[in-house]
């Protein structure tokens, strides 16, 4: 089980990782709410730990940000506020619990591994939520988030990057996606693949640095950071 904490106080950071280390949980640590941000990009993870006052983006924010696109990971706030309306805050933005510092180590124990175990039917649905990079697919809800923010699709564009996205990276061709996404119901002669790419590439990749869809000349198209 991977954690993923935010913490701003060096030492409690350290003391925190190593005792969750210690009891079989791997644990990433970060001192600011920017970078982690960044971090859950790429990674994925199974519970989150949110001090609230922590530099950059508060604790906060960043759940709210994540419950954006992910309503599902396990969030625990850790925060020296303790009262009612800090607390109140924290699950208006959906946390699933709330721990005023100091706490005993134990007792933040038994709450991961209470929300871990009411979270562990559903792991099947994670089948369902496809990322690459800041692109998040849940297929289930038919929506697309990138950077945190939705992207609305028709139909035929979300099928299209569904399936550039299943591909996991491996170049796919015309033909393939003609037989996968419109079963054959257009001349594969016609243009129609190239202009949904394009349409694609106006909605996932135009505002982004990163360019997710790519072209490789002769042999199809590929998703990939890279």
């Amino acid at each position: 089980m991977n954690i993923l904490l935010l913490e701003d106080d060096l030492i409690l950071s350290a003391e925190l990782c190593r005792f969750l280390e210690s009891n079989n949980f791997n644990c990433d640590k970060i001192y600011d709410g920017e970078t982690f941000l960044r971090q859950i990009k790429n990674n994925t993870y199974d519970l989150y730990l949110l001090d609230i006052n922590v530099p950059k983006i508060n604790g906060l924010d960043v759940c709210q940000t994540i419950r954006s696109f992910d309503k599902n990971t396990p969030i625990i706030i850790i925060s020296a506020y303790g009262d009612i309306s800090d607390k109140k805050d924290a699950f208006t933005r959906l946390a699933d619990d709330y721990l005023v510092k100091p706490f005993q180590f134990e007792e933040l124990l038994l709450r991961i591994n209470s929300l871990l175990r009411r979270k562990a039917p559903s792991d099947a649905s994670d089948q369902d939520i496809i990322r690459v990079d800041d692109l998040i697919i849940n297929k289930t809800e038919q929506k697309v988030y990138r950077g945190g923010n939705e992207i609305t699709l028709t139909l035929k564009e979300f099928q299209l990057l569904v399936y550039l996205a299943e591909a996991q990276g491996r170049t796919v061709s015309k033909q393939q996606i003609t037989e996968h996404v419109w079963e054959h119901n257009f001349n594969t002669n016609t243009n129609t693949v190239e202009v949904y790419i394009n349409f694609l590439r106006k909605k996932i990749d135009k505002d982004f640095k990163i360019k997710l869809i790519h072209t490789r000349s002769g042999f199809g198209y590929y998703l990939s950071p890279l």
